[in-house]
């Protein structure tokens, strides 16, 4: 088990927040960065077409992509609102077990885990704000999805169903 500690501003604070990397890690956050982490929050961030093939039909969301450690530690906390046509990307290089929690999420999410070959591995869906609990992938994934709380259900995605964007080696049809 790692002890990650961390006493200097937001950014990096924050990027020892949300993403518990590969296992289990404990992670501490001075006072002064956790009431700076909500400004660092609202920052504009970049966004890129990904398309989820289900049953009912092909879904396109523009999602943000939490391409570095302070990017995947901050995610989607403090956010307020998130439509369904909208999420965060979290790639990684290797695949392997991944964990995640709702620390500091205000919004309830549905986690998409995802495989290096694009197929939905499992999905956590309508998780719980603010909570601590570990959310794990269950097996080796490249890639965490998180859109609103019930969009999964809501657009028929399910275990076994293909994610369209460049990370899995394939491009979503615009």
């Amino acid at each position: 088990m790692w002890d990650l500690r961390y006493s200097g501003g937001a950014a990096g604070a924050v990027a020892l927040l949300h993403f518990a990397v590969a296992g289990s890690s404990v992670v501490t956050l001075t006072r002064t960065a956790a009431a700076e982490a909500p400004a660092a929050a609202k920052t504009a961030a970049h966004e890129e077409r990904l398309e989820l093939v289900t049953a009912s039909g092909v879904h396109a969301l523009d999602v943000e992509i939490a391409a570095t450690p302070e990017k995947q530690a901050l995610g989607l906390m403090y956010r307020t609102s998130l439509p369904d046509t909208k999420g965060m990307l979290f790639p990684h290089k290797e695949p392997r077990e991944l964990t995640m929690w709702m620390r500091n999420t205000y919004i309830p999410l549905d986690m998409v885990f995802i495989r290096a070959d694009g197929t939905v591995h499992r999905i956590e869906a309508r998780t719980e704000p603010f909570s601590e609990r570990v959310i794990a992938s269950g097996g080796p994934v490249s890639a965490v999805l998180e859109i609103a709380g019930g969009a999964a259900e809501r657009m028929g995605l399910k275990p076994g169903d293909k994610v369209r964007h460049s990370v899995f080696g394939s491009t979503p049809s615009q």
